[in-house]
């Protein structure tokens, strides 16, 4: 089978994540909201202006906490692949999985990995489709932001976080 995955067991799940969000945002607000604690830093900034930089910071935070739950996805499906090759498991989507990883091994695409969940598997082909569609979000977020992306829907973290949980509570995913 070849060199197999040494699994760093560093992978972020929801909860980590989700406290991570919630702490710097508790601590972006209250840092924002004594611009007079901070010396030199606000100096000559109206509130307007205290406010805005606040939302600028906040939303930038909303859109690094969307990459940590796509990536965390993205790894608990290919941890899920591999798991099914390596354990040798019989029901159709591991074998799909094994014929892949023949011809690909772990150069294997997300994308190919989603299509053979909806090829093999009676997981919701909806939130695959929904996925696909944050992962075009993650596929800007990723890449710079320097296009105008053509979403259908706006992204955020909340949104993100309930897709993430709707998922890992319908797919059967192997643990590492």
């Amino acid at each position: 089978m070849g060199n197999r995955v040494n699994f760093s067991g560093k992978h972020l799940d929801l909860t980590n994540i989700a406290a991570h969000y919630t702490d710097v945002e508790a601590a972006l607000r209250h840092y924002f909201a004594y611009p007079l604690a901070h010396g030199s830093r606000f100096a000559g900034y109206t509130t307007e202006k205290v406010y805005e930089e606040l939302e600028q910071r906040l939303e930038e935070e909303d859109r690094s906490c969307v990459l940590s739950i796509l990536a965390a996805l993205e790894a608990a499906f290919r941890i899920d692949y591999l798991q099914r090759v390596y354990k040798r498991k019989k029901d159709e989507l591991s074998k799909e999985f094994r014929v892949l990883y023949k011809a690909k091994s772990t150069h294997i695409s997300f994308e190919e990995i989603l299509s053979a969940w909806i090829k093999h598997s009676n997981a919701p082909k909806r939130l695959i489709g929904d996925l696909r569609g944050a992962f075009n979000y993650r596929h800007w977020l990723a890449h710079g932001r320097y296009w105008n992306p053509k979403l259908g829907q706006r992204y955020d973290y909340d949104s993100v976080y309930m897709l993430a949980e709707s998922i890992f509570s319908s797919f059967p995913l192997i643990e590492n």
